[in-house]
């Protein structure tokens, strides 16, 4: 992997897979991925859609997941509704938009307690993947730790 940093212009990005639970708690980080890559297709490469990993599962995901009702058994996906090209979204779609990023925030602050670590967001120096990863997931673990104690 070569240089990478998510927080400064002109560099190469770093992308991870965060899964969480509306509590906080951080059940998944993936492996790094450059940043040129689209969130649905990290999804589709970690969890293949042959098999059944969210067949249980209400799922929140954002704009960038679009494709998963398709190709996932789930129980059920929420998903904000995307403003039409020249429109506008109805009051109706504007509050159930509302609605769903208030809950979806949440995951939000899971993933500012990693960045609480300052890895996520000051410069990377090493130049070793494993080193991230094998850092991010410590630094998961940490903030489980946080929360549960």
């Amino acid at each position: 992997m070569s240089r990478a940093c998510t927080a400064v212009k002109k560099t190469h990005t770093v992308k991870l897979l965060i899964i969480a639970t509306p509590d906080r708690y951080i059940h998944y980080v993936s492996k790094a991925w450059q940043g040129k890559h689209y969130d649905y297709r990290q999804l589709k490469y970690h969890f293949p859609p042959d098999q059944p990993w969210f067949s249980q599962l209400s799922i929140e995901v954002d704009l960038g997941y679009q494709g998963l009702v398709n190709d996932y058994d789930c129980q059920a996906v929420s998903q904000p509704k995307k403003k039409p090209k020249g429109g506008e979204l109805t009051s109706t779609e504007k509050a159930a938009n509302r609605t769903k990023s208030s809950t979806r925030v949440r995951i939000e602050h899971a993933i500012g307690g990693l960045k609480r670590y300052r890895y996520l967001s000051d410069r990377l120096r090493t130049h070793k993947a494993n080193l991230y990863e094998l850092s991010l997931l410590i630094c998961a673990g940490l903030w489980n730790f946080n929360l549960t104690s």
